[in-house]
């Protein structure tokens, strides 16, 4: 064997690169949480009424599961 293979199965990994852009701190963005929660209130105002007709829908899906035989 030679020295160079021996020097192959050392390496160590290649640097990482850079990048050309600098780097961002995080930071909060209080105006698209407020976006997210007003998304998320909508959908339930627009949910809630149908909330009974989808536990009846469960409830027949659940019954009619119970009593048909596998």
């Amino acid at each position: 064997m030679s020295a160079d293979s021996d020097e192959a199965g050392d390496s160590l990994l290649p640097e990482p690169l850079r990048s050309v852009t600098p780097s961002s701190r995080t930071r909060p963005n209080e105006s698209m949480d407020a976006i997210g929660w007003g998304m998320l209130l909508g959908l339930l105002v627009l949910l809630f009424p149908l909330l009974p007709f989808i536990l009846i829908v469960w409830l027949i899906s659940k019954a009619t599961e119970a009593l048909t035989p596998s």
